[in-house]
This record gives C-alpha cells, sequence and structure tokens, in this order.
C-alpha cells in the first residue's frame, strides 16, 4: 500500500518545494551598471525598466535568467548599461524583496524608491476606484418614464 499524507502526485511534490533557502550574496552595482525598477513587461524577454539614474530603458533579460528567474512589474532589478546604446541595457540580476529593502535601508536605493509590497500596480489606495452601488430597481424605475403608455394612444 502507498504512504498516507502525501499531497497529490507529481505535480504536488513539484510545487511542495518552495522555500527561501540559504541567504545569497547581495550584488552591488559596479561601473556600468545601475539599480533600475521594471515598468512594464514588453514581451520576448524585454521589459522597460526605469533606471535610478532618471533614464527610462528598454531592458534585455540576459539568457541565464529567461526561463529561470520569473520578473514582474515593479520588482528592482540590477542592469548592466550598454555603451554603444543609451536608451538599451541588459538585466543582470533581480532583487528579491528583503534585499530590496536592505539596499533602500543602506542608501544604495533613493529614497523615493518604492518597493514592490504587495502594490496595486499603480493604484495608491481603493479610494482612487470609483463604484456606485445601488438596487437594479432603481434604475427600472428611471426609465419607466421614458416608456410609452399603450392606453394613450
Amino acid at each position: 500500500m502507498g504512504k498516507k499524507n502525501t499531497k497529490g502526485g507529481k505535480k504536488g511534490r513539484r510545487g511542495k518545494n518552495e522555500s527561501d533557502g540559504p541567504k545569497r550574496e547581495l550584488y552591488y552595482k559596479e561601473d556600468g551598471q545601475e539599480y533600475a525598477q521594471i515598468t512594464k513587461m514588453l514581451g520576448n524577454g524585454r521589459v522597460e525598466a526605469s533606471c535610478f539614474d532618471g533614464v527610462k530603458r528598454m531592458a534585455h533579460i540576459r539568457g541565464k535568467l529567461r526561463k529561470k528567474v520569473w520578473m514582474g512589474q515593479g520588482d528592482i532589478i540590477l542592469v548592466s548599461l550598454r555603451d554603444f546604446q543609451d536608451d538599451q541595457c541588459d538585466v543582470v540580476h533581480k532583487y528579491n524583496l528583503d534585499e530590496a529593502r536592505t539596499l533602500k535601508n543602506q542608501g544604495e536605493l533613493p529614497e523615493n524608491a518604492k518597493i514592490n509590497e504587495g502594490e496595486n500596480f499603480g493604484f495608491d489606495s481603493d479610494e482612487d476606484v470609483n463604484f456606485e452601488f445601488g438596487n437594479a430597481d432603481d434604475s427600472d424605475e428611471e426609465d419607466d418614464d421614458d416608456e410609452l403608455d399603450i392606453d394613450d394612444i
């Protein structure tokens, strides 16, 4: 007989191995590199990144990171600048949430940098979203005035 208390088959075993693992080395920027934040995912291994030197660049995700490290809007990345193209760069490293907080506390990232902490991707708060809730009966009463009465004809 098989074991009890297993969580499914092959796919269940794959998904179970999620752990932060040991602390990895924190990479700091060097000459020709800059910290950036992903503003838009463009597809085909490219992202639009807003570098912290004030320039928006199209960043190309290098092959080592392409299908192994998933990136999303708002993530902090380290990019390598190109000497021959100022508007393009290459993604060298992606920082996780703890590493980005550490960089910000050490003063490597500017104070106005928003680290992706469960943000609503562009919405500052719930107050900006304006929905009006009402009964469906209210809209029917307004439309009754415009309808024709058959007895009046």
